[in-house]
């Protein structure tokens, strides 16, 4: 119950700290055309810019369409008119909750729970896409939500069903998330339930590609109209050259310094994931004897290896959003590392200044626009 009411209170600061309707709607256009019965949009405009003409008055959304789905209940309840930045803040308030009880129940302490539940809600860049929820924050959102729901389930009742669910869902929000696998099966032992249940998600999503664009392995990114003319992909969307520039996005990003007011603002080519979120460093202590945490960290370098090799950084953003990718991996890894421990001054002090680093960057951001190159 307490963690229920934290987390209403973080969808309220979400609310809060949002810049507003966003723009960028794909996901709750593409909702209410399932509800009509259509897979594609009938109107392109200008400012959704990477829709695919598929046919005359048929624009395909590029984008894996999770988010999409689980907007239809809200779509129903509100009207076409539902917002789809709402959905990011429950999303990202829910994934502090699941965090909160998975802390909780791997430590037994409160302390514990309220620590890492504010981590996930503050400390780290969600907090920027789940307030500003645009179509690229959203899906990043989504699926960090669902990896967390399949933690869950797999450190608890293991139910197969649902596990192939959140893990499906996961999946069709950002499709490199399928690199978590080994510490999924690897928590379940059901192997065989659960990749057949996968292999449903599978099915549904090729066969959405070949309504889409007539060819099952055709995800669309290579499609949108003038995306391989962009400097970022000169070797495609993928390429073992690109991984240099993401590395630097990753770990080497810093601040814009001005000699003007606001004298130090955040940089939409990215941040380096240790200046907003310091507190990760805990994860690097994670027992290197335990098979869990082996198999959590060989799935963050499967993912990692896939962000690195796009062609884009992930700009515009605040910090560097592809890692959100595995931010759920690397949070079992902190738990993991503090459950038996005392939480420390330090803990305490590398999470306030996450928390301080995010504030800086959302309100900088979506209330003053206090951002740049």
């Amino acid at each position: 119950m307490i963690l229920l009411l934290f987390s209403l209170a973080t969808f309220l600061v979400y609310l809060a700290t949002s810049g507003g309707t966003t723009p960028y709607d794909y996901f709750t256009r593409l909702g209410a055309a399932f509800l009509q019965g259509k897979y594609y949009l009938t109107s392109n405009p200008p400012w959704l810019n990477e829709l695919i003409p598929i046919g005359v008055g048929k624009f395909a959304v590029v984008y894996p369409p999770s988010p999409a789905i689980l907007s239809i209940p809200f779509i129903i309840a509100f009207g076409q008119n539902f917002q789809q930045q709402i959905l990011a803040h429950i999303m990202g308030a829910l994934g502090a909750f699941v965090w909160g009880l998975i802390a909780y129940q791997r430590s037994g302490k409160k302390i514990v729970s309220l620590w890492v539940f504010l981590l996930v809600a503050f400390g780290n860049i969600v907090w920027f896409l789940a307030a500003t929820g645009s179509v690229w924050y959203l899906g990043q959102v989504s699926a960090f939500l669902f990896l967390s729901l399949t933690i869950y389930e797999s450190l608890n009742k293991r139910r197969w069903g649902l596990v192939a669910l959140y893990f499906g869902l996961a999946i069709l929000s950002r499709l490199q998330v399928v690199m978590a696998l080994p510490i999924i099966l690897y928590l379940n032992k059901n192997y065989i339930k659960i990749l057949a249940g996968l292999t449903v998600f599978g099915i549904a999503f090729a066969f959405y590609n070949y309504l889409r664009f007539g060819n099952v392995f055709e995800t669309g990114y290579g499609l949108i109209p003038g995306v391989l003319d962009e400097p970022w992909y000169q070797k495609g969307i993928f390429d073992l050259s690109y991984i240099g520039s993401n590395l630097k996005a990753m770990f080497l990003s810093v601040p814009i310094i001005k000699n003007t007011f606001p004298y130090i603002t955040p940089s939409w080519g990215g941040l380096s994931i240790f200046i907003t979120s310091p507190v990760f460093i805990y994860s690097l202590f994670a027992s290197s004897k335990s098979r869990e945490n082996m198999l959590t960290w060989l799935s963050v370098f499967l993912i990692t290896l896939v962000v690195l090799i796009h062609g884009g950084t992930g700009f515009t953003q605040f910090g560097y959003r592809y890692a959100v990718d595995f931010y759920p991996l690397l949070l079992l890894l902190i738990i993991n590392a503090i459950d038996s421990k005392k939480l420390s001054w330090h803990h305490w002090l590398l999470l306030l200044v996450s928390i301080l680093v995010n504030l800086w960057g959302v309100v900088f951001i979506n209330k003053f626009g206090w951002v740049g190159f």
